[in-house]
């Protein structure tokens, strides 16, 4: 499932170590006494501004993925520029699709979304949405061609994320949840000096639901410090006795089992529905009001500072 976004996440180390070997080669054959030479190449301006709307063009749609989910990739203006998402950040999309105003145009409606691409990418990013018949841009995206044009802007930044900062990182997310665990995770296992320890619990409705599942499996094979647990509501006819994981919402067994303890030295992320929220650590109150940590990881003996909602 979504190969391109796989290969993107297994080669970007290499690819950026091939590229210093490159320079270095070429130095040492022209050894041009030269100033500018010497001088490192700046880099492209970022693809997004944090306060004013861009149209980026869609590039293709890759619908190998869980039912009524898709990967959108979009052009960035040249083929050297990247997107410029800091971890962990988001952008925000907007589309004339809402109610109708006074003078008969229609209001924008505004959602954001994590880039599930690796953040140094070149040329383009991904964007993978789950289509809801009920959702006003998810149904706007199911309905998006090739060449069409959606207007962003960020990034917007949730959860500024340094190497090391913890010792471990627990991580529950749920559905479409996974975009910014994804990205968090990424980050951590791109970086040899980044010694955190990841465990996520990621929980679906049925095993067909699970967002980008082989890239995850992937990491957690070739990355000792990443673990996954999936959990689903619904096993299925025929797959019960070949499913692994858990089955269900996410028990206080669960989260005790795979999420690092109530430390200050460690961290608990969480992304999903309200429902998930309720239940494990309480509501958000906005976007830049975490509110109170209540449910299942209060009970647990985590603190409002070990507990961060995407």
């Amino acid at each position: 499932m979504f190969s391109s976004i796989r290969a993107g996440f297994t080669h970007q180390r290499t690819i950026a170590l091939g590229g210093a070997l490159s320079a270095a080669g070429l130095a040492s054959i022209w050894l041009v006494p030269n100033a500018a030479a010497d001088k490192a190449p700046e880099a492209p301006p970022s693809a997004l501004n944090p306060s004013e709307w861009k149209a980026f063009k869609l590039q293709s749609i890759d619908t190998g993925g869980p039912p009524n989910t898709n990967r959108y990739r979009f052009a960035l203006e040249n083929s050297k520029q990247e997107v410029g998402l800091p971890v962990a950040s988001c952008l925000v999309t907007r589309a004339a699709i809402g109610s109708e105003n006074d003078d008969g145009s229609k209001k924008f409606v505004i959602r954001p979304y994590t880039p599930t691409s690796p953040k140094d990418a070149k040329g383009y990013f991904d964007l993978v949405v789950k289509v809801y018949e009920q959702g006003k841009m998810s149904k706007h995206f199911g309905e998006l061609k090739e060449g069409d044009e959606v207007e962003m802007k960020g990034p917007l930044v949730k959860f500024q994320y340094k190497a090391n900062m913890k010792k471990k990182i627990g991580m529950i997310a749920g559905g479409s949840g996974i975009t910014p665990m994804l990205q968090v995770a990424s980050e951590i296992v791109s970086n040899p000096d980044d010694k955190t320890q990841v465990s996520l619990v990621f929980a679906n409705q049925t095993e067909k639901d699970i967002i980008l599942k082989k890239e995850l499996d992937e990491m957690a094979a070739k990355h000792d410090n990443f673990q996954v647990y999936y959990t689903i509501d619904d096993i299925g006819e025929g797959v019960g006795k070949e499913w692994k994981g858990g089955v269900g919402y996410v028990t206080r067994e669960m989260a005790t089992e795979h999420m690092p303890p109530p430390s200050d030295d460690n961290l608990v992320l969480i992304c999903g529905p309200p429902p998930m929220y309720k239940a494990l650590s309480g509501e958000k109150k906005s976007p830049k009001d975490q509110g109170e940590l209540a449910g299942i990881l209060k009970a647990m003996g985590y603190t409002e500072q070990q507990v961060f909602k995407f």
